[in-house]
């Protein structure tokens, strides 16, 4: 009797692994992208330029001069340097995106001049440069993030940052070259930045209905409804006015 209860027990175990071998795994949910473009309606203001002539270094790599980059448009009336994100309908438990990001100190600007990350995410400052640079993002007091004040030398290791909290934007300067200004945007879930060409794209967004938030550090926010269904594109198009 023993014998037979031990055989099937051994039979049940074996069965249920053949079973757990073959049951399907489960898949990642279903995703779909937001493309658009952003654009300005009405006059570009006049790019102000900058003098770098008092550092050689900058000088060297920018011909002495520079424009500021506060509202690039491009050709077509695209707007750059417009952060798109989901302000509203993630679920809240989004992982933080495991790519690290770079900002670069190239040609004595911070290149990209608005760069977006997850709290969480690895960030990384480097100077691409033949001169030291002092880098000073300046987070919001009580915000949750902590402000810094580095300098750094050329050829010298990045500066390595993880943003903890969500923040609208973070701005970034050099305490050595006024004129480098930027600003680091951190939210949640999937985002794009717009080019030139006014044009930005998020991918991997869970089908639903969100509403999406463009954000630029001169014309302020817009907001418009999007719904994406899993494996298409939903379009979403915004339109600042020129001041």
């Amino acid at each position: 009797m023993k014998h037979h209860q031990a055989a099937t027990a051994v039979l049940l175990f074996l069965s249920a692994v053949v079973l757990l071998r073959f049951v399907p795994a489960t898949d990642a949910a279903a995703t779909g992208e937001i493309i658009g473009t952003v654009k300005l309606n009405g006059p570009a203001p006049s790019r102000k330029p900058f003098d770098m002539s008092k550092d050689p270094g900058c000088a060297q790599t920018r011909s002495g001069t520079a424009a500021a980059e506060n509202v690039v448009v491009g050709p077509g009336g695209g707007l750059a340097n417009v952060v798109v994100y989901i302000s509203q309908g993630l679920s809240g438990t989004e992982p933080a995106s495991s790519q690290p990001v770079k900002l670069e100190q190239k040609g004595c600007q911070y290149v990209p001049h608005v760069v977006a990350v997850n709290p969480g995410q690895l960030m990384s400052v480097v100077n691409d440069d033949k001169t030291i640079h002092n880098v000073h993002p300046d987070p919001r007091p009580g915000g949750g993030n902590k402000g810094w004040n580095k300098s750094q030398m050329a050829g010298t290791p990045p500066i390595d940052v993880v943003w903890a909290n969500e923040e609208v934007a973070i701005p970034i300067k050099c305490n050595i070259h006024p004129w480098m200004r930027g600003y680091i945007v951190v939210v949640k879930g999937p985002h794009g930045v717009s080019g030139e060409s006014g044009t930005f794209k998020l991918d991997g967004v869970p089908a639903g209905t969100y509403t999406l938030t463009a954000w630029h550090e001169t014309y302020g926010t817009l907001t418009q409804k999007v719904t994406v269904v899993a494996g298409k594109a939903a379009a979403a198009d915004f339109t600042f006015k020129a001041k």
